[in-house]
């Protein structure tokens, strides 16, 4: 009896640290979407009147327009391009053996642990001795360089849940490995190309480091005209940009989660 109730108690203090836990973490964000709500001009906490003005001027303000425009192309472009590259690479390294192949995968997954502003910096002075232009196909370079390790782990995880004897079938039936690919492989594992497609579209458009070094007045994106914004206002329309960024990418991620489990697709939920 006394160590049912022992048992008990641990549990709900696990239970009660966890929430403190993400109480904690989630304390400035609670703190951004109260202010965002502010009547007055001055960022304050806790507000001295309410209104949603500071949600009209985020939508309205010309250039956050324009970078929310900008990064729409360059994720769109970049995301895409990241399944496409990624998924071929992904089958060529899980599935086949060739010279170089941990080298290749080291490379493609060291974005994880070099820092992005080193990324973007070291793009900038490429440019700069090749007298290229900073346009989009350098902003969008970059972001495939920054997501791809995340279209990869997806398909990686992908590609480990298929059942790799129903490729095997369709070789042993005179299939090549090319049709097997498009015709097998890919169709089953879409699930999680488009998991690994929603991540880097999330992780593109809200990139922020690399874009500061790259990007220019005519390709800004969103975080990038943010950061301008911020070094000239100190009001509340960047808590409300905030609150609607959180929305719509919570709101994203709920509905994909629901519909195609991103918990499986991305391994971190257990099979039952």
């Amino acid at each position: 009896m006394t160590r049912s109730i022992n048992d008990k108690l641990t549990v709900l203090a696990g239970r009660l640290l966890v929430a403190a836990i993400l109480l904690f973490v989630m304390l400035p964000t609670i703190v951004v979407f109260i202010s965002s709500f502010s009547s007055t001009a001055v960022l304050f906490f806790p507000p001295k009147g309410w209104s949603l003005r500071w949600f009209e001027r985020a939508v309205n303000y010309d250039d956050f327009r324009h970078g929310f425009y900008s990064g729409l192309i360059v994720t769109a472009w970049a995301s895409s391009l990241a399944v496409i590259i990624g998924t071929t690479l992904a089958i060529a390294i899980e599935r086949y053996s060739f010279p170089c192949k941990q080298a290749l995968e080291g490379i493609l997954m060291s974005p994880l642990f070099i820092p992005h502003f080193t990324i973007g910096l070291g793009l900038l002075m490429l440019v700069s001795q090749l007298n290229l232009g900073r346009g989009y196909p350098l902003v969008i370079f970059c972001h495939i360089v920054l997501i791809l390790p995340f279209v990869l782990r997806s398909v990686y995880v992908s590609l480990k849940n298929l059942e790799q004897r129903i490729e095997l079938a369709a070789a042993s039936l005179g299939a090549s490995p090319l049709r097997v690919v498009w015709t097998i492989t890919v169709p089953l594992i879409l699930p999680g190309l488009f998991g690994g497609w929603l991540f880097a579209a999330i992780l593109s458009f809200n990139e922020f480091t690399a874009s500061l070094f790259i990007t220019t007045q005519a390709t800004q994106t969103l975080p990038v005209a943010m950061y301008n914004y911020v070094r000239e206002f100190a009001d509340p329309t960047l808590a409300a940009l905030s609150v609607i960024y959180i929305t719509v990418t919570a709101t994203l991620l709920i509905i994909t989660n629901k519909f195609l489990g991103l918990g499986k697709i991305l391994n971190v939920e257990r099979r039952h």
